[in-house]
């Protein structure tokens, strides 16, 4: 049983709303698992989730396996669907009402987070003000183009991990992605942590918390939740 500080408000997930990621590809947006094995974390934890999504409304999704528990738990709740459906749309929430912000996986994220500018002043905001900045697989696409008050990168000098170029390659999507996310942080100037293929991997610096793939997803609202109740 965990008890909450006061000063502990709502985690913001936050969702890409893009489907089509081209031709001779199946339609995309976030992955299912990416959403639910944190959000299972954390309310257990009693910590309480929001959602939105970049354009507002229901997001795409893909990645729903019902042989997973989990995905099948939520899946087959109401509320959780009534969640989705409700998601703000991002540029209309404040992040102050916030101690969290959890930026979901999936192949989507790759072309609508990385240029949001609702991504990028919340994303700056927050961090500044010293409150949690999670994501997990390609949700770190989120951070690539942050930038500081100071013009400096967000994820310059900072360790992370994301979705790695290798796991790109193993799933055949290196010619459908806009740009490669492992690499694309690297050139930012992140320390990238990489792990073995499909390894959970969580790095935590600061108030910084990134996961490298669906493996990582638990261990990322674990992350989430420690920072936060500790």
């Amino acid at each position: 049983m965990y008890t909450l500080s006061d000063s502990i408000k709502s985690i913001l997930f936050v969702l890409t709303s893009h489907k089509d990621i081209g031709p001779g590809y199946e339609d995309s947006g976030f992955y299912l698992p990416e959403l639910t094995h944190p959000l299972h974390v954390l309310e257990k934890a009693n910590l309480t989730i929001e959602f939105a999504s970049i354009k507002g409304g229901i997001p795409p999704v893909y990645g729903v396996d019902l042989a997973d528990p989990i995905n099948a738990h939520y899946w087959n709740d109401q509320s959780f669907q009534e969640k989705l459906k409700g998601c703000a749309k991002l540029s209309d929430v404040d992040s102050n009402n916030y101690s969290a912000v959890m930026y979901v996986g999936g192949h989507g994220t790759m072309w609508d987070f990385p240029n949001s500018p609702a991504v990028l002043a919340i994303t700056r905001k927050m961090y500044e003000q010293g409150q949690i900045i999670a994501a997990v697989c390609h949700g770190p696409s989120a951070l690539v183009n942050v930038t500081l008050s100071d013009g400096s990168y967000l994820v310059a000098g900072k360790k992370v991990a994301a979705f790695t170029d290798s796991e790109e390659s193993a799933v055949s999507m290196v010619d459908a992605v806009p740009f490669l996310l492992e690499s694309a942080l690297k050139e930012r100037g992140a320390l990238v942590q990489s792990a073995d293929d499909w390894a959970s991997n969580v790095v935590v610096d600061g108030s910084l918390i990134t996961g490298q793939n669906p493996q990582s997803a638990a261990g990322v609202g674990e992350a989430i939740r420690d920072a936060l109740i500790s």
